[in-house]
């Protein structure tokens, strides 16, 4: 009974925040929002026996990429009142995306009860003694351990990208040259004036 009333009480926090998500008009709240939605996504994830997937939401989506996202919003000047103005324009191509993944959703699920097995055929063959993040782990790292490594090098180059988009060489830009800085001696930055009284300060 407990799990029935845990289920129902995170299904309706994360339905209830990803309407609020979308629906609040300041973005610092939408992304709040989300990250509630999370938290009870990980609760469901965890009533499922997920508990992999659970510890995933909380650490990578609410720790890196909510923030991150709370932090772009916060610091990006955006004119949001002019986002919104062509909200009526996108309104037919946004209509008709709901319904094209509405009915993806239906077709998978339909296509999955027809799939002629039985449910407990339609589950992993794991053992009950041991645990799912051990199980998940001996798959990934054995049978998918190319495809890991190759996701691994597909991150690694981006971040390299990233890293050499930065710190490349602009034109008409003062570069930090902190040796200089260092080097620098009081007197080389500071001038003492007897400035006359009822006159400006002459640069």
């Amino acid at each position: 009974m407990i799990q029935v009333f845990a289920f129902y009480l995170f299904a309706t926090l994360v339905v209830a925040a990803g309407g609020l998500c979308i629906l609040s008009r300041n973005p610092v709240h939408s992304v709040l929002w989300l990250i509630f939605a999370f938290f009870n996504a990980a609760g469901l994830m965890l009533l499922c026996g997920a508990e992999f997937i659970a510890m995933l939401l909380i650490i990578v989506y609410v720790g890196a990429v909510s923030v991150l996202f709370l932090f772009v919003v916060m610091m990006l000047d955006i004119d949001f009142a002019e986002m919104r103005a062509g909200f009526v324009k996108y309104l037919p191509a946004g209509l008709l995306l709901v319904v094209a993944l509405g009915a993806e959703i239906l077709i998978a699920g339909s296509a999955w009860r027809a799939g002629g097995l039985a449910l407990s055929q339609r589950t992993a063959p794991t053992p009950e003694e041991v645990p799912n993040i051990e199980a998940l782990g001996t798959l990934l790292y054995t049978r998918y351990l190319f495809i890991f490594e190759g996701a691994g090098l597909v991150l690694l180059v981006a971040m390299i990208g990233a890293i050499v988009l930065t710190h490349r060489i602009r034109g008409g830009v003062r570069q930090q040259n902190i040796m200089r800085q260092n080097m620098r001696r009081p007197q080389d930055a500071i001038r003492n004036v007897d400035q006359p009284v009822g006159q400006g300060v002459e640069l």
